[in-house]
């Protein structure tokens, strides 16, 4: 008995050394980190990771150059020279003095700046900003080829900060508009213009943001951003896709110093055309108007106002004689949708409104002494602002 139980002892002990040996060999982290192993770091987790590919395996799609949207964009971008005539400060107009003391020129003197356009139609109408062209007696346009033509000013929109030049010439290259809307935050753009008149110069970057508002830079803001390098005298340049397709015109940049410092801004070509659209047609934009002062509310006023929601548009005032006035709106009424579209802030409030037809009725609703309230507003056209001329 004794003996048999001993052979059961020694076979099992036998058949366990084996398990052990075998297990120890091919599956050692079945028993645990090994004596040399232990303290080091464990190995990659057994889990359905996404892991990228090693740092010197190719990118797929990485582009190397954007020379073919450069060569479709660059022929129709060129360089727009002003001049003004400015009077100087206690020039005297007696013409018996300039004869005397020959100062032929009354008391006046020149004075040239520069900016960038962008051809717009082979019939040569030419896109800029309204700073470029403002209060100009003379403006000139060099083109891409070398050629350099009269240009005279079709119309000018300084709530836009656009204008629309027109030039006599033939074989003209044109640019292609781009959808601004489509863009994403990301896109990768490029800037082309004439920084300090050293030449056309491009520069790449991406978009930075969309929908900039409340910069106080014009009065219809709805900026892209971007961190293209825009200089003095790229203002009315283009920035385009990658594809060489036109998304804005370079109209302005953020900086303390004059330079560039990775935050421009250009409106976007959905305006843009818009605006083209009606200064050709008509020499100006024709815009929606109700004619109130509004404030934003804040927390703190809608507190006071007992107000549940923090959105709206306070109006600080109404012009009798106004839309707004005529059709009953009230001053401390707080605006909140216009045709049923929130009213989120007074510049939003602003766009809203002058994308209005003018003549056409307006549903707005207000808040007033803690009710609410719908009138209907017929819209107005909004007063033209003042172009300053050269004097």
């Amino acid at each position: 008995m004794l003996r048999r139980l001993w052979l059961i002892f020694a076979q099992a002990t036998t058949v366990g050394l084996a398990l052990l040996f075998i297990v120890t060999t091919l599956r050692p982290e079945w028993i645990g980190p090994s004596p040399g192993t232990r303290g080091l770091p464990a190995g990659p987790p057994e889990v359905a990771i996404r892991q990228a590919t090693a740092p010197d395996a190719p990118r797929a799609n990485a582009l190397t150059s954007y020379s073919d949207a450069v060569n479709r964009a660059a022929p129709a971008v060129v360089n727009v020279y002003t001049t003004q005539e400015v009077r100087r400060r206690g020039a005297p107009e007696d013409p018996l003095y300039r004869y005397f003391f020959g100062d032929s020129r009354g008391g006046a003197d020149r004075v040239a700046s520069l900016g960038s356009g962008v051809i717009a139609s082979a019939d040569g109408y030419v896109l800029t900003n309204n700073h470029v062209v403002q209060a100009a007696d003379e403006i000139a346009v060099a083109l891409s080829d070398g050629r350099q033509v009269e240009a005279r000013l079709v119309g000018a929109d300084p709530e836009s900060d656009l204008a629309v030049l027109k030039i006599e010439a033939k074989d003209l290259p044109v640019i292609t508009f781009g959808r601004s809307e489509s863009l994403k935050v990301g896109d990768v753009v490029l800037a082309i213009g004439n920084p300090f008149d050293v030449g056309q110069t491009v520069t790449m970057g991406i978009v930075s943001a969309l929908g900039r508002t409340n910069l106080g830079i014009n009065t219809f803001e709805n900026f892209i951003q971007t961190d293209a390098a825009i200089n003095q005298g790229n203002s009315g340049g283009a920035l385009v896709d990658s594809n060489g397709h036109l998304v804005g015109i370079n109209t302005a940049i953020f900086s303390r110093t004059g330079g560039s410092i990775g935050i421009g801004f250009a409106i976007p070509s959905a305006l843009v055309l818009q605006v083209m659209d009606q200064l050709i047609k008509a020499g100006k934009v024709v815009r929606g108007y109700f004619g109130v002062e509004p404030e934003d509310l804040t927390p703190d006023l809608a507190e006071v106002l007992k107000l549940q929601q923090n959105e709206g548009v306070v109006l600080k005032g109404v012009q009798r004689t106004s839309p707004a006035g005529r059709a009953g709106l009230e001053p401390g009424d707080v605006m909140l949708t216009i045709n049923g579209q929130p009213v989120k802030n007074s510049r939003a409030m602003l766009n809203q409104i002058s994308q209005l037809p003018p003549g056409t009725p307006a549903r707005v609703k207000v808040a007033r002494q803690g009710r609410e309230v719908e009138v209907q507003v017929t819209v107005g056209e909004r007063p033209q602002p003042q172009i300053q001329r050269a004097p």
